[in-house]
């Protein structure tokens, strides 16, 4: 694959200066907004306005709010679908309709637009040919993504057959056949199953440890908590809040102490102690609990190890192998091994000469009879034969006569 970072990370000549904290900058946001306008001009709606936040290399970042706070607006003017009414908008140091910075972007759609028709193989193969992947590249990328997405034992059955959790698989799988390096998912875990959300999380945070930039927007908070490194909470259009979870989310107020469990003396010598200093009222004491994904995940996999069946998606495997860091090249051996297996499974069509019958029993009687009949037959009498030969000739002729209208009478 060709390596674009070193052509596109210069910026424009109409960008700001550069410094070394700017080269590991992979979106900046200043000023942005966005006013969408009625047939006669008039303002309508002012989606974004005047949002400003920066996007590092390796960074997970999540985009939070309600229905109809900017969201959508944002991601679609970091795709280039939109334009700024004003501010300014980069990526990579370049436009966001720059076109060899959209070769380095993967997206997931909230809604996953797909061709019904194509089967899962297929999906992945048009897509890669959007970005002029290599035949043998664009194969064997499309095998790993199915792999790692469950999606292998269907590949084919065509998408528009799918589930939403079915599709939103194909659909991540697609967004990240050209090894982008910066992946948008909108809703990237909307119908997974408990699995499935998993595994995308484990796919993102591998991402994020490869060097690659990950934008979510989600309504999960759960999802969102458990790979965003920092977070934006819209509202109205306009930035709320922004930071990292720990600044967010730290109670400054309140301590929470985890220690194994301890004996009845043990707890009331603890209490007597805190109630010393702290009111009774403040002190609340439970045991810890694991959230019901863990849970879930825990009954699955006994389930799993146990050999139970399944109808539905496969767990995927591992990452696949072009998006892992540091992955090891497949040796020949390998390569050799799998395309041996790709010829022995299926055969190769190529056009043969049309084939001759071969003649019956029947037809090889009826040969070697006319084959007899003709070696009996005389040479051609000279000139002047006598009466007597003459007559001879003419009564062998006959009976052979006699003999080939009882062979083809005998064939009707």
């Amino acid at each position: 694959m060709i390596d674009l970072e070193k052509d596109l990370a210069a910026p424009d000549s109409s960008a700001p200066s550069n410094s070394a904290e700017q080269a590991e900058t992979v979106v900046t946001v200043r000023n942005l907004t966005k006013v969408f306008k009625d047939f006669w001009g008039r303002a309508k709606a002012r989606a974004v306005n005047d949002v400003s936040f920066e996007i590092r290399k390796g960074e997970v970042f999540g985009l939070l709010g309600p229905n109809g706070s900017g969201k959508s607006t944002t991601i679609k003017m970091l795709l280039g679908l939109l334009n700024p009414t004003k501010g300014f908008l980069e990526i990579f140091g370049h436009s966001p309709k720059h076109v060899q910075t959209k070769s380095r972007i993967g997206y997931l759609p909230e809604e996953s637009y797909l061709y019904k028709y194509l089967n899962s193989r297929e999906t992945l193969d048009f897509f890669g040919n959007l970005f002029q992947l290599h035949n043998d590249e664009r194969g064997k990328r499309a095998e790993q993504l199915l792999d790692m997405v469950g999606l292998n034992q269907v590949r084919t059955r065509t998408v528009g057959e799918f589930s939403k959790g079915m599709q939103r698989r194909i659909g991540l799988a697609q967004a990240l056949i050209n090894d982008p390096d910066l992946v948008i998912l909108d809703e990237p875990t909307a119908g997974l199953d408990p699995i499935g959300c998993r595994e995308v999380k484990d796919l993102i945070k591998a991402l994020a440890a490869r060097g690659k930039t990950v934008i979510i927007s989600s309504h999960l908070l759960s999802d969102v908590e458990d790979v965003c490194d920092r977070v934006v909470i819209y509202y109205g259009g306009k930035i709320q809040q922004i930071g990292t979870l720990q600044e967010l989310l730290t109670e400054r107020e309140s301590v929470r102490i985890t220690m194994p469990s301890l004996s009845r003396d043990q707890m009331d010598g603890v209490l007597s102690r805190i109630r010393q200093d702290v009111e009774e009222g403040k002190i609340h004491i439970d045991n810890p609990t694991q959230n019901l994904e863990s849970y879930f995940l825990g009954v699955v996999e006994r389930a799993r190890a146990s050999e139970e069946a399944t109808s539905g998606a496969t767990s995927g495997s591992k990452v696949a192998e072009y998006l892992r860091e540091g992955a090891a090249e497949v040796s020949q051996e390998d390569e050799k091994s799998k395309l041996l297996d790709r010829l022995t499974a299926v055969e190769p069509t190529e056009e043969k000469a049309p084939e001759v019958a071969a003649p019956s029993e029947v037809d090889k009687a009826k040969e070697e009879k006319l084959e007899s009949l003709a070696e009996a037959e005389p040479a051609a009498p000279e000139p002047g034969p006598s009466s007597e030969e003459k007559a001879a000739s003419d009564k062998k002729a006959a009976e052979a006569d006699a003999k080939l209208s009882d062979l083809l009478g005998g064939d009707k």
